[in-house]
């Protein structure tokens, strides 16, 4: 079935090349285009679109309006372009608040190498989004039978992509005050995003959330945000520390959950705690075996409360997710069972 896109900026020349980019496609269409937010709306009734791509910067009303407004009337994938800066990574995260699902850098070139690079980063972003409606969380049972032993659990690794943000705000805002097991955080995010998304964590959660930094301590009751497009591993001497490298361009993630999961089975053995929530892919999968390989624990988020369940799901096939959780039991559990 053709994916259905409703393409919304203010700029002519924009709303062309994502057009042209998207009908190049032979798996999606244009079925409309809107050069502000009001439009969009309008159009999002009239035409039922599978997916709208948003700018956020528009005259009439922005799109974070328009989000907050199509959730409201006709809920429907949303992918969000967004400048590479601070404060675009503000707004952006705003957005994903109201209710999109993911983000493209307003810049393609900013992202990509060439002109095929940038057209399959489009389109598999709106396919991915396309294949999942916005869910609601919503507390389940448990679904496996027998509780991992997680008391001597030193350090918590959590790996996430599409849907993370607003999975990472319930999580951390419902974790008390009192709980000390470090955690490290690895979203799939630019570099330019991440010192924003700490900080919004940091303003929402009784821990201390910071992005992490090379050579930083790992200190009890701390959470360290992996930054973007680089990647960070993990050490247990001296009483534990954070290393942060450029990537290899050939690894997809930056950063990566394999690695950071790898760097914590090397080093920290069967002390760790993996969890892999809501994102596209497969990010998680192999460096989940390793911990798995040395006596380490992995959680799940289940497919219900995933806004995109391929990172979870590509745990869960493989076998190596200890439980499954939805989204609103993890608080719950950690501070049940961790330490």
């Amino acid at each position: 079935m053709t994916i259905r896109v409703l393409v919304v900026d203010d700029s002519g020349f924009f709303r062309r090349r994502v057009s042209d980019i998207i009908n190049s496609d032979g798996r999606m269409e244009v079925v409309g285009v809107a050069s502000n937010g009001r439009e969009a709306i309008e159009q999002n009734e009239l035409l039922k679109p599978d997916v709208v791509t948003m700018d956020y910067e528009m005259p009439v009303m922005d799109g974070i309006t328009a989000v907050k407004n199509i959730m409201l009337q006709r809920p429907v994938p949303v992918l969000m372009f967004s400048s590479l800066t601070f404060e675009g990574a503000r707004v952006t995260l705003d957005a994903l608040d109201a209710g999109a699902l993911d983000f493209l850098p307003k810049n393609f070139e900013d992202i990509a190498t060439d002109s095929a690079q940038i057209k399959r980063l489009l389109t598999d972003k709106i396919a991915g989004v396309a294949r999942n409606q916005t869910r609601v969380s919503k507390p389940i049972a448990t679904k496996s039978t027998i509780k991992s032993d997680l008391s001597k659990t030193e350090l918590i690794i959590i790996g996430t992509s599409t849907g993370g943000p607003a999975a990472l705000q319930v999580l951390f805002k419902a974790l008390p005050a009192t709980f000390k097991t470090p955690i490290i955080i690895v979203q799939h995010m630019p570099g330019s995003f991440t010192p924003a998304f700490a900080e919004r964590l940091n303003n929402i959660s009784p821990l201390a959330i910071k992005e992490a930094v090379n050579g930083d301590v790992i200190k009890s009751g701390h959470v360290y945000v992996a930054p973007g497009g680089m990647q960070l591993m993990v050490d247990r001497r001296n009483g534990g520390s954070i290393h942060i490298r450029e990537s290899d361009p050939r690894v997809n993630y930056r950063p990566s959950v394999d690695i950071a999961f790898a760097s914590a089975a090397k080093h920290y053995g069967a002390n760790v705690l993996g969890v892999v929530l809501t994102g596209m892919g497969a990010d998680g999968r192999e460096g989940a075996r390793l911990l798995k390989e040395a006596k380490s624990h992995i959680w799940a988020q289940d497919e219900e409360s995933s806004i995109i369940f391929g990172m979870p799901m590509a745990v869960i096939k493989e076998g190596l997710s200890d439980e499954i959780l939805a989204l609103t039991n993890i608080a719950g559990r950690l501070a049940s069972d961790v330490g």
